[in-house]
Order: structure tokens, then sequence, then C-alpha cells
């Protein structure tokens, strides 16, 4: 990439950062694609979606939505770029990779703000989030480590065996609007690494960040097509369902779509691990440390506006836990400041749209009409100069009961549900009767019932007095039942097995006399 390349990004970012300041966007950006190296208009027809800066409610760009042969072109570019990608030698992907890893952590503020300004979380929040999106990059540079297989000498006589894993070829990565940047990089540094080509299909939500990392790429020294991004709706995701030069398909979003992603990709004969919905529960033993567990239901339920698949979103207490928690809990959130992302004394940003903000308001609403009780209310929350932004403040329900749908369904906002059990053994059931598996936390002072809890628990990922247990990159993250469609986690070691396939090589270098006529089975002699 030149160097006025490189400023014509910073200034892009810039501009769509601009909103830190108190004046409204005036200006309509276009998002576009990134293929085969470049950026690229595409031939969608002229179908493109709107961008939101969700703090404000104003429109800020436009993204152009891909037509079935724009993916195909990316496709295509992915496919002749393998060609030599697959082939590169692990010290040429890993000098890469560190040099990206560089790249990435010296735009880390801006990339943050580029999050901000189209999701609306607050700006801490983004900075983990890029950070977090580091730590799978820093394990893809291992990849020289992650890829090597074992060998055996003499399993016959002069006969040597070995396996070795390979590239897939073309992948592609289907991602939420939730973690833009987080959630893609659990996917393609590690694809990359292991000498895949990658199509990216970004939310339509938030997708610039995903553009500024095409950059970012491209700088570091990745080749042309190795890396591209499809912008857009169905139309996009299907095609990459279905078309024959995709070998795997990884997606993370809600249990009805994960379901349709598995089903479709893997009719169409293509690994598929498709990461779905959650109910995350958070259960809090009476010899809990309540003060911890008030500090973190409170930070689980309510960062990021309850917008995560690790949110805690059920709080079971048992005994009479409630009596004593919930006080500290509405205390606790009596304190959080809910406004622009941007600013720095904002606990808790907007939701991601308006449709999201009324989708969220009207399950409150059920839960209220079901008879929960309403113990915090954020319907009626004004943001000051932002009234038209997508806000609710936090909600905090106690006497929730399974049938309600406050508790049955994924609500993805800043609501919190407290059920009441009178045992542990009761709470144990409501957690393994959900379909949702995907994370749930035990706050306790006793080890021994942690540990039978950890045991007991049919969930993917288990935390123990800490409430969103996502795990290190280095560890696979990824839930059980509902939460998951196929038999593969993402990052980590499971990872790195899915974006390759082994392959066994029985080998001999017979000497002269070994050779002539034998026509029977070959057995180990």
């Amino acid at each position: 990439m030149t160097g006025v390349e490189n400023q014509l990004g910073a200034d892009r970012i810039a501009n769509r950062n601009r909103a830190a300041a108190p004046q409204e966007a005036t200006r309509i950006d276009r998002i576009e694609h990134w293929i085969g190296g470049r950026i690229d208009a595409g031939s969608g027809g002229g179908r493109a979606g709107t961008v939101y800066d969700p703090a404000s409610g104003v429109a800020i760009a436009q993204v152009s939505f891909a037509s079935a042969s724009d993916v195909d072109r990316a496709v295509a570019s992915a496919k002749i770029a393998f060609e030599e990608w697959g082939r590169s030698t692990l010290a040429k992907r890993t000098a890469i990779l560190f040099r990206f890893r560089e790249l990435v952590s010296g735009a880390a503020d801006d990339l943050a703000r580029t999050i901000v300004r189209e999701h609306g979380k607050v700006l801490a929040d983004a900075r983990g989030e890029v950070q977090r999106a580091l730590e799978v990059v820093e394990f893809a540079c291992g990849i020289p480590q992650l890829m090597k297989g074992e060998f055996s000498e003499n399993v016959s006589t002069n006969v040597d065996s070995y396996s070795i894993r390979q590239p897939l070829g073309v992948v592609a990565g289907i991602t939420p609007f939730n973690f833009p940047i987080m959630v893609p990089m659990w996917m393609y540094p590690i694809a990359i690494a292991a000498g895949n080509c990658f199509v990216l299909k970004p939310s339509e939500k938030d997708p610039s960040v995903s553009m500024r990392v095409a950059e970012l790429w491209q700088e570091a020294g990745l080749p042309d097509g190795v890396f591209n991004v499809v912008q857009g709706d169905r139309v996009s995701v299907d095609r990459l369902l279905e078309h024959p030069d995709i070998a795997a398909v990884s997606f993370v979003g809600s249990t009805p779509i994960a379901r349709r992603i598995y089903e479709t990709g893997t009719k169409h004969g293509k690994r598929v691990q498709a990461l779905g919905g959650a109910k995350n529960h958070m259960v809090v033993l009476p010899d809990a440390d309540l003060e911890l567990a008030a500090d973190s239901a409170v930070n689980a339920g309510f960062g990021s506006a309850g917008q995560r698949c690790m949110a805690i979103s059920v709080l079971v207490a048992v005994g009479d836990v409630a009596d004593r928690l919930v006080p500290l809990i509405r205390e606790r959130i009596g304190a959080l400041t809910t406004g622009d992302g941007m600013s720095p004394n904002s606990d808790m940003g907007p939701l991601v749209s308006r449709d999201q903000l009324e989708r969220v308001k009207r399950f409150v609403d059920e839960g209220e009409a079901a008879g929960a009780t309403v113990v915090t209310d954020g319907r009626d929350i004004r943001v000051s100069g932002r009234e038209n932004g997508f806000f609710l403040g936090p909600c905090l329900f106690d006497h929730v009961s399974p049938g309600m749908s406050v508790y049955r369904e994924e609500i993805f906002g800043p609501v919190l549900c407290v059920v009441r059990t009178d045992s542990y053994a009761d709470a144990v059931k409501l957690v393994n009767d959900s379909p949702y598996a995907n994370g749930v936390a035990v706050f306790t002072n006793d080890g021994g019932a942690a540990r039978t809890f950890q045991n007991q628990i049919q969930v993917g990922m288990v935390g123990i007095n800490v409430p969103i247990p996502v795990p290190m990159a280095y560890y696979s993250f990824g839930g059980w039942k509902d939460s998951l469609f196929g038999d593969a986690h993402v990052h980590g070691a499971e990872g790195v097995k899915f974006y390759t396939r082994g392959k066994v090589v029985t080998s001999r270098w017979p000497a002269p006399h070994l050779r002539g006529k034998n026509l029977g089975f070959p057995t180990v002699s």
C-alpha cells in the first residue's frame, strides 16, 4: 500500500469518527467491498443498507450489498491467490502475521473509535475488543508449532509413517454486529496463517472496521486475494454457502440462523462451525461474596448494553440470596451512566439499531405484563443532546419464572432477570434444562461446590467466580446444545484443525534387494 493510500485510509477513519464532537454527521460515506487487494464497488444493482451512529440516530453511511456475481469474483480472487499462498512457507506466513499484529496494535485506538461510531459500545469496551482480537493474531503467529505433525520411524521394515496438516483452500466467515473486529479475528488470522484464503461477510450494521483491517493486511504484505471482504445481506450469505469453491464456513449469530447456516453449508459439502445464541446463567450460592457477585452481575449483564453472546442475562439466586443480593445490584445500577459511547463518562452506550431498541423494549413490556417485578426500569431514559439515539437504560427484573418470554428468549439487550430457586439442585436443573448452553458462571466460596458444579453443568464454557468465561486465544470458544452447530469450536487448537485437514504418509525408500513380485496384502514385518 502506498503512503497516499495509507493516508486515505486514516482520513476515512477520521471522518467516520468525527461523531466524538457534538455536531451531527453531515456527509454520507459509501462503504464498498474489498476484492483482490483493492476497494471494489461491486455490481449489486444499487442495493445498499444504511449504517447509523446509534448514539445520535443519524445515518452516517451507505454500505453496498453484494450480488452473487460479486461473491463469485471474491471467491475467484481467493482461489487464484491460494495457488501460491497455500504453498508459501511457514516462515513467510509468520513474518506477515507478526507485521499485521504490529499494525493492528498501532491502529488500535482508531479501530476502537470506528467500532464505537457504528456499534455504539463505549470506547473502553471497544478497546478491550481490539485487544482480545489481537490475542488471536498472537496465537496465530505460532502457526509453525501449531501445524506440526507426527512421525513414526520403522512402522515396518524400512517403512516410516508420518502425518501432516494442509490448508483447505478458500474459506469464509459470516460474522455478527456485536464484535465487528474480535469475532472475525477468531477466524481469519488462524485460517490465513494455516495457508487458506479468506472471504469475510461482516455485519452490514458496522462494516467499516473490516475494510480498515483489509488495508492493514495489505500493508503487512499479505498477497492480494488472500483476504477479501464482501458486504451484504442474505444474497451474499446464500452464495457463500452454495459456492462450490468454498471449502468451509464459520458463523457466529443467532440460533435460528446458525441452524440454517449449518444445514445449508453441510448440504453443499462444506465444513461448518456455526455458533448460535445464548441465555447465560449466573448461579449465586448462599455462601458467595455478594459484593463481588453484585459487581459481576452488573458488569456482565449491562456491558455493551447486553449485546454480548456471553452476557449474563439470568441470575439464579439460591436460597435467601436474592433478598440480600438484589438491593446491591439495584444500588450499582443507580450509579451507571448511559450515554454516547465516545464520552469518557458513559458506562453503557446505546443499542445498535432502532429495531433492536424496540425489540428489547417489547420484551421488557412482556416481562412486566407476565408478573415479574420491575426493580429497575430503563425504558424512559433520555440522553441529553442524543435524544434520537437508540438508548435503553439497564432493566432489572426479580421473581422471573421460566415460562416468561424474558427468561426463554435471547433478548440481546440490557435486561437482567433474577430467578429464585430453593436449592442448588434446582439451580443446576434450571440451567441444564435450557436449550442454550454457551456460558455459565457460579459464585461461591466453597471449592467442593464449584468443582461439583463444573462437572454437572451441561454448558460449554464455565466460570467460577468469573462472570464472563471467555477463554484466551489458546483455548477454544464454543457452547453446547443450541449454542453450537457442528463439532468444532473457534480459535485455539480446534480452530487450527477446522481450517486444515490431515494427511498420513507411509514412505519406503527401498534398497534394490527389496524389489520384486509380492501380491500379498501388506503386513507389519
